[in-house]
């Protein structure tokens, strides 16, 4: 038993719930300021009354612990109280009079005004007041009355009184069972290093047996989503985890839990209790207790602050020491991370669109480790392979051991560029998820499914080349990847992770770059993305081992480059000037437009007026942006090679037809 349990106002009492048509005056006085004259609550309505208190409402708001006069009068019958209130709610969030209950000093009186009161019932409502009063269960339901607060203030005795953390909770887990007429009670919280729930405390078995994946069973559920659960195992067994029944032969019938918080309000462990006593499972009521006693209980954990390196929970690891990481702090990133949360227990399709390297397979990762189904395996199948024979075994059999929709059975299937699917097995897949089913075998489709792809699927359905009801089904929650050079602000973080990444692995001291060539890299506009700028640092580590700090040295030297230039050249060709910053966005265009034409004159065998005619110009405007062009380069600060090149380009073209 609690020490202060003495104090827990859990009266075998009945309240008598007040009718207006009773005529029972009910007045209220409070003195608004300390020592200050007392004055009458205009808006009080007596709700009910009983032996130890009552219960009323009003919009005044008033503190717990303020004592108040109570002026009572029924017929001829009068009776002056003084209460205190120990405690206030209101019914709904949007009620604007809050309900107090008053614990009423001991009078004598009260008894004797009761019994008039209650003479004055009809018979039928003296009925039903006795058979109410007649079954009335042992303890009044903590949610009911004075009572719930009675019982904070108990509780909070209780934290400050035990020195020892671990009887406290002990302690607090019988009560919850005694309230809760349960059988068992555990309380779970995170172990980071071994990325399970570990019991710190459990009633009916060892607390040490007790340690489980976070991502298990109905805990889990609770531990991973924040949603609290009450549920019965006959009616909702798909989260149910058997495994513990089976290995203690204990029969789980209705289960309650709730999550922990600690002062960061992040999730650190669940209480759970089992098997409500002759009843199929917890009522509304318990779970309104259970609210309140998971706010103790995360006050008595509130300074768990977890955190390892080897922690699968982003919220209790260090991004930097973990393999699947979003990196970034701009806006885009921090709606990626909540998006996470919300898409990754569900069932549906995801489609993630993006350009090539921005992280879409790591995000599929994500997505996978940090959902329910986390535990089983993860698969990718590209799509955009030349052999869609192979493909297609792949997808659908028949062989088992080659189907990865069967040998990912509970995980995740990734579709990497699914745009690139056959039209055959587009219509096979779709046909797959909506039936549940894989083809010309006995397995049932129990595989998420997550397609990515660097194309407009929306833009490909509108040719005519993807099937429009698949990219519907798919695309149910779509996520979308910006590109990096959208995302300057998150380089520098990017180039310290893959920093400590690169030489971790190298076995070197950790190296940094210049200033002057961070510059450099946030300038570049990164065609290949987050994938180019991880191969980028490598590459500098590998150029620089015995330098701690890598110095300002050109990213596009054409010896060693730091970047890929062929991503470039394969995103724009081989244009000059096309990332020179210095230059006008303008005067860049211009540039553009000159090697666009110039190549357009090459197809059409020099010929200028044919080249205007394909690109639906005049030969007249074709003319004017060439010398538009051969201005702007004249004015720029070209090296003596660059010079004679384009004079070389206009003298070729000056003599064309």
């Amino acid at each position: 038993m609690l020490a202060s349990f003495s104090e827990f106002k859990f009266y075998q009492s009945f309240r008598i719930p007040v009718e207006e048509a009773d005529d029972l005056r009910f007045l209220v006085q409070m003195a608004r300021e300390k020592g200050g004259q007392e004055e009458y609550i205009d808006d009080a309505k007596l709700i009910d009354i009983s032996l130890t208190g009552l219960g009323f409402a009003t919009a005044e708001r008033i503190s717990v612990g303020r004592e108040i006069t109570i002026s009572l009068q029924f017929k001829k019958h009068h009776m002056d109280l003084t209460g205190k209130v120990v405690r206030a709610f209101s019914q709904t969030l949007d009620d604007q009079k809050i309900i107090y209950g008053i614990e009423i000093e001991e009078e004598k009186g009260i008894a004797k005004f009761l019994e008039h009161y209650i003479l004055g019932f009809s018979s039928e409502r003296l009925k039903n007041c006795l058979i109410d009063s007649a079954i009335k269960e042992r303890y009044t339901k903590a949610t009911d009355g004075f009572e719930i607060f009675s019982l904070l203030l108990s509780l909070f005795k209780d934290i400050t009184h035990f020195g020892d953390k671990e009887g406290f909770i002990e302690s607090m887990l019988d009560e919850v069972i005694r309230i809760l007429n349960a059988q068992r009670a555990s309380l779970f919280l995170i172990n980071p290093e071994t990325n399970e729930l570990e019991a710190v405390c459990a009633l009916g078995i060892r607390k040490e047996q007790l340690k489980f994946d976070y991502r298990v069973g109905i805990a889990g559920s609770v531990f991973t989503t924040g949603v609290a659960l009450n549920i019965d195992t006959i009616h909702d067994s798909t989260r149910f985890n058997e495994a513990f029944d089976m290995k203690f032969g204990f029969e789980t019938k209705s289960i309650i839990c709730h999550p922990i918080h600690n002062r960061e309000d992040k999730i650190i462990g669940v209480i759970e209790v089992l098997n409500k006593r002759n009843e199929d499972r917890f009522s509304i009521e318990d779970e309104k207790t259970m609210k309140v006693l998971s706010l103790i209980f995360s006050s008595v954990f509130y300074n768990f602050t977890p955190m390892s390196d080897k922690s699968l929970i982003r919220r209790f690891s260090n991004p930097f020491d973990r393999k699947n990481a979003l990196i970034g702090r701009v806006p885009h990133v921090a709606s990626l991370r909540s998006t996470i949360v919300k898409l990754k227990d569900i069932e549906a399709p995801v489609l993630i669109f993006g350009e090539r390297g921005v992280g879409k397979s790591l995000y599929s990762k994500i997505l996978h480790v940090e959902g329910q189904r986390g535990l089983k395996g993860f698969e990718v199948i590209n799509c955009a392979d030349k052999d869609q024979d192979f493909v297609g075994r792949q997808l659908f059999g028949p062989d088992e051991t080659e189907c990865k929709l069967i040998t990912c059975q509970g995980g995740t299937v990734q579709l990497h560029e699914i745009w690139a699917l056959s039209p055959k097995h587009q219509k096979m897949l779709l046909e797959t998820m909506k039936s549940r089913h894989i083809p010309e075998t006995k397995f049932s489709l129990d595989v998420r499914i997550v397609a990515t792809t660097t194309r407009d699927l929306g833009l490909l359905v509108s040719n005519g080349d993807f099937d429009n009801e698949l990219y519907e089904y798919i695309s149910k929650a779509t996520v979308f990847m910006e590109p990096l050079r959208r995302r300057g602000d998150d380089i520098e973080l990017l180039c310290d992770y893959f920093l400590k990444l690169e030489c971790k692995k190298e076995g070197l001291l950790l190296k940094s770059f210049a200033p002057k060539l961070m510059e450099k890299l946030k300038k570049y506009d990164w065609p290949g993305n987050i994938k180019e700028l991880k191969l980028c640092v490598e590459r500098a580590v590998l150029y620089n081992p015995k330098s701690h700090v890598i110095t300002d040295i050109e990213i596009e030297d054409s010896a060693s480059p730091l970047v890929d230039l062929s991503e470039k050249k394969r995103m724009f060709g081989d244009l000059p000037f096309v990332s020179d910053h210095s230059i006008a966005l303008k005067d860049r265009m211009s540039l553009v437009e000159r090697e666009m034409i110039h190549a357009e004159i090459r197809r059409c065998n020099g010929n200028k007026s044919k080249a205007a005619k394909a690109m639906g110009i005049s030969r007249e405007a074709l003319r004017k942006k060439l010398l538009m062009s051969t201005d702007i380069l004249k004015s720029l600060n070209l090296s003596e090679d660059e010079r004679l090149r384009f004079l070389k380009e206009d003298d070729e073209f000056a003599n064309a037809a």
